[in-house]
């Protein structure tokens, strides 16, 4: 049964940092571009960074640009998003996704492999 399983979330105040993992099972991450994204209540799934199949591109939405930093490590079968500088409007379930494609794209339409999700909040 191929499966992504997110780790990491939780409760974080505002400045701090959290690391999301993704580790995939029943399946090799190897050829597999990677992404995460993130739904808060209300609002729409938002693109949040994409790895290439390599690791060697990667794509970030504005609102987090120089703040997270998304990674892999083949070999683990596992892909991590470095959170830093986290603000109250980051609080989101945090969602990773896996296709085999040529680009790393935020665009939530082109994977059809998804984790459950893993709560982030971002509260004094």
């Amino acid at each position: 049964q191929l499966q992504l399983v997110e780790s990491g979330g939780g409760l974080v105040q505002p400045g701090g940092s959290l690391r999301l993992s993704c580790q995939a099972s029943g399946f090799s991450l190897i050829g597999y571009t990677m992404a995460w994204f993130r739904q808060a209540p209300g609002k729409e799934r938002e693109g949040v960074s994409a790895i290439s199949a390599a690791g060697g591109t990667t794509n970030y939405g504005d609102s987090v640009k120089g703040r997270f930093t998304v990674s892999r490590d083949n070999a683990e079968n596992t892909m991590y998003l470095q959170m830093n500088s986290l603000k109250p409007e980051d609080t989101a379930v945090y969602y990773c996704a896996a296709q085999e494609l040529g680009v790393p794209t935020t665009n939530s339409q082109y994977y059809s492999l998804w984790g459950q999700g893993t709560q982030v909040t971002v509260s004094s």
